[in-house]
């Protein structure tokens, strides 16, 4: 057994754990293993043990990776995306899930080649102020309603990095408005499938606010190198 393999059936108890506390499903909460900063021994070890999505903050980084991964592999930008960056995440990745403007997706869009599938998109939704970027709230359905006419994207949903929260309380309260935003959008016919929160530190908080995928590094991979 690989130590990413222990990691996992370890992360795997969390997960269900966290789903059966809040009277859902685990198998409605899917990983994504965020490779950033471990090379491309650790992302196939994460591969062998059934890890099919990988996370990548850092563009350069990521392009030197992916060439060295077997498919199949779904490939998430999860990083700050820069106008000068997208003309690469749109050839190279699957989804994107930190947009944050109608620019930006525009441009992902007029720049995914032709012949691809369509590019999963999430809407990153900053509701605290974070450096992590993202869009305010009231921003969102007009961003996402934006998503949705391009021919070249696929609206999936939300995602969001809220600050470190002191207790499991103040992360369910800082996870909750994005998951409300999230069924409203829904209710208003919007096609959104996907919920990406929740990392290492905050799984449970955000399961119980109804994530449907989490982010996890340091959890599975250990710490990052570096």
């Amino acid at each position: 057994m690989t130590q990413i393999t222990k990691h996992l059936d370890d992360l795997k108890r969390r997960i269900s754990d966290a789903a059966s506390n809040a009277g859902r499903n685990e198998t409605e909460v899917s990983v994504l293993a965020v490779s950033k900063r471990h090379g491309a021994t650790a992302i196939v070890e994460a591969q062998a043990a059934g890890l099919l999505a990988m996370g990548e903050n850092y563009l350069q980084e990521a392009l030197e990776k992916i060439p060295q991964i077997a498919r199949p592999v779904e490939w998430h930008f999860i990083g700050r995306v820069q106008s000068n960056k997208t003309r690469l995440i749109a050839e190279h990745f699957d989804w994107v899930q930190t947009v944050a403007s109608e620019r930006i997706a525009r441009r992902l869009n007029d720049q995914r080649p032709d012949g691809e599938a369509p590019l999963n998109v999430l809407a990153q939704v900053n509701t605290d102020g974070s450096d992590h970027g993202g869009a305010v709230p009231e921003d969102i359905p007009a961003l996402c309603r934006f998503i949705d006419e391009q021919p070249r994207l696929r609206l999936r949903g939300l995602m969001t990095i809220p600050l470190p929260g002191e207790s499991p309380e103040a992360q369910r309260a800082a996870f909750r408005p994005v998951k409300e935003l999230f069924e409203q959008l829904k209710a208003e016919g919007l096609p959104l499938d996907t919920l990406s929160m929740g990392m290492s530190d905050d799984l449970e908080a955000a399961i119980a606010e109804g994530s449907t995928m989490v982010r996890i590094g340091t959890a599975l991979f250990g710490p990052r190198p570096g």
